[in-house]
């Protein structure tokens, strides 16, 4: 049986990780490579789909945002690549408590967890007339809130009954309502 971490399991993870400091590299190399990260989460590298798990996971601890712009940084080079939506995919919540007590956690598609709070806020924005949820998840980097997910947030804040629509998490809280453009 595979049981879900607890709050606890992800906060002693998240204290103990460690990523490569992609913040402080500034290589002089800069190129481009033909990888995109798809809407759907798919990593597609010249047409192809990556289907080694690792590998997908080892790109994601290197990816940092520029603006608008993404890309692969090693202390050596520097490789934009394309993100159709959002890198990363929240596909697993992990909720604790109820009310203004509640803690929400989030996983992704490529393993990383994320307590949702001020620092890793969670926000609606409408795409093609729909809402679409996100989570900060670091230095910039949303994961889109996967169906699944967005339905299970939906219906704890329809049995809130609060007006707007939200959810608290870890003493915030975050409106379900699309952010005005």
């Amino acid at each position: 049986m595979n049981k879900s971490p607890s709050l606890a399991d992800i906060e002693s993870l998240l204290a103990g990780e460690r990523r490569p400091p992609v913040e402080s590299w500034h290589p002089e190399r800069e190129a481009r490579m033909d990888l995109c990260i798809a809407a759907d989460g798919r990593w597609i590298h010249e047409g192809g789909v990556i289907e080694r798990e690792a590998l997908v996971r080892l790109f994601a601890s290197i990816l940092r945002r520029e603006g608008e712009r993404y890309f692969l940084v090693t202390p050596v080079e520097k490789l934009e690549i394309d993100v159709e939506d959002a890198p990363f995919q929240a596909v697993e919540t992990i909720i604790e408590g109820e009310g203004k007590g509640r803690r929400i956690a989030l996983r992704t598609n490529v393993g990383d967890h994320v307590i949702v709070d001020a620092a890793h806020p969670l926000h609606v924005r409408e795409r093609g007339g729909e809402p679409a949820p996100y989570v900060e998840v670091r230095a910039g980097l949303e994961a889109r809130i996967g169906r699944a997910v967005w339905y299970e947030l939906a219906d704890l804040a329809i049995a809130e009954d609060a007006d707007p629509p939200g959810l608290w998490s870890s003493g915030t809280f975050f409106s379900l309502s699309a952010e005005e453009a």
